[in-house]
């Protein structure tokens, strides 16, 4: 109970015994209180809630983070897009088959931001923007936008009444920013998807001053912020709204955390002390088995973009691979053990087996792709061949029986084509990231998984 609830009641009930001993009222101001302000104390969150608290918290900072990041990048401003040259993006799990082009949009209630994408056929294309959360607004494409796939587009913000050209398609974003993340496929043809790729534009309607970002302490993957997540909670939280349904759930769990954390020098070292000793550990080795279902090893991602109540996946997808789509476009599985259940171990070799009828290529509309990552930053793993995935187009060597099959360990592995051979870390743990985009149903419905990653000896 609040404790100036309580003295206001104590006031009330001193003025009414006066009254009933037939004394003057006593002035509330000179009542002594002591015992209350004794009384004075935050409750403690227990053990369920400062974990729940924590991880909603980290998805919008793990989003901070990379804005912060990329505002640091040389040549960045606000509104403009950033062409990536391929084979490079700078986040976690990053997509190699593709062009990307990325932007930070900013707007305010009376500027917005105009976004030109160009008329893309023949080949795998979208426009995706993502809010604050890392929870997709909209993708622009022929499948999502079929009135409208190409052309301009005006992002605003909610309630804005910047005016907006009469052939501009509007779109408003969840709060003042938004992330646009661009894809065109490479399909064997880069000097054509780099022409593409360019061709997208950026303007601004009206002149804008970007709010920045919170503050938070550096961190990284492997060493998640601790107690100092709660530091400026109010801050955070009000950066950007959130679309969850369990938004006002979470958020009032995080405050009351906070609330303790900053009630005293030991209670902020309990609280470090239950995340450091228990809960961020178990988050870095298994939110992703966690969050997601595992079949044969391999965790799916059945809410990317979209996540509904599941704020947990959420924060899991912007740890382990941030701006994940939604399931129309791409279906995610990520490797989480080898199929007998082990962790996988960059010294050992494996094999994956597609059966000739039940190949990749036969369960996507656009593409498939499969990219080896370290664990825990999911970033590629230097080679020296320099070769990071394998896709739809790469120049893979079947079997006899029309079946496919690719090899990962540290040197080529026997009994597979050593074309069809991903170089793995070794002593060190990886993971691997398949994607299927524009999914068939049999992926859309958990009818098709890759095949297990097998152990060869």
């Amino acid at each position: 109970m609040d404790w100036i609830f309580c003295r206001s009641v104590a006031r009330k009930a001193g003025v009414a015994l006066s009254l009933a001993l037939g004394l003057a009222a006593l002035p509330t101001t000179l009542m002594p209180l002591p015992a209350l302000a004794q009384t004075e104390t935050v409750a403690r969150p227990d053990e369920q809630t400062i974990h729940d608290a924590y991880v909603y918290l980290l998805g919008r900072l793990l989003v901070i983070r990379q804005e912060q990041m990329d505002s640091k990048a040389d040549g960045f401003a606000w509104n403009t897009i950033h062409y990536n040259p391929l084979g490079t993006a700078d986040f976690v799990n990053p997509n190699f088959d593709v062009a990307y082009l990325e932007a930070w949009i900013a707007t305010d209630d009376d500027s917005g931001v105009l976004l030109e994408v160009p008329e893309i056929q023949g080949r795998y294309y979208t426009a995706q923007i993502l809010d604050e959360w890392g929870e997709v607004i909209a993708n622009i494409n022929e499948r999502t936008f079929p009135s409208k796939p190409f052309g301009k587009f005006a992002l605003v913000k909610p309630g804005s009444t910047v005016a907006i050209p009469p052939d501009a398609g509007r779109i408003e974003l969840h709060s003042a920013k938004a992330k646009l993340l661009a894809r065109v496929e490479i399909k064997g043809d880069p000097d054509g998807a780099v022409a593409l790729q360019k061709q997208f534009k950026l303007s601004p309607v009206g002149a804008v001053t970007p709010v920045p970002a919170p503050d938070r302490p550096n961190f990284d993957n492997k060493t998640l912020i601790g107690v100092e997540a709660f530091d400026n909670v109010d801050a955070v939280l009000s950066s950007a709204l959130d679309v969850s349904p369990v938004a006002a759930t979470m958020q009032q769990k995080a405050r009351f955390v906070a609330a303790y954390a900053a009630s005293s020098p030991a209670a902020r070292a309990e609280i470090d002390k239950a995340l450091r000793d228990a809960i961020i550990p178990d988050f870095v080795q298994n939110s992703i088995a966690k969050s997601l279902e595992v079949r044969d090893g391999w965790a799916i991602g059945d809410r990317g973009g979209a996540y509904g109540s599941d704020y947990f996946q959420r924060t899991t997808a912007n740890y382990a691979g941030i701006w994940a789509n939604s399931t129309d476009e791409v279906v995610y599985f990520s490797l989480v053990s080898d199929g007998a259940g082990k962790r996988v171990d960059g010294s050992k070799s494996y094999g994956l087996h597609f059966p000739a009828d039940s190949l990749p290529a036969k369960v996507v509309d656009g593409y498939w792709s499969v990219i080896l990552v370290g664990v825990p930053d999911y970033r590629v793993v230097p080679n020296p061949l320099k070769r990071y995935n394998f896709n739809s187009n790469s120049k893979l060597t079947p079997e006899a029986d029309g079946s496919l099959k690719i090899g990962i360990g540290p040197k080529p592995v026997a009994g597979v084509p050593e074309a069809n051979w991903l170089p793995s870390p070794e002593g060190h743990p990886f993971s691997l990231t398949f994607r299927a985009y524009v999914p068939k149903a049999a992926v859309k419905e958990g009818k098709w998984t890759p095949p297990p990653l097998t152990e060869l000896r």
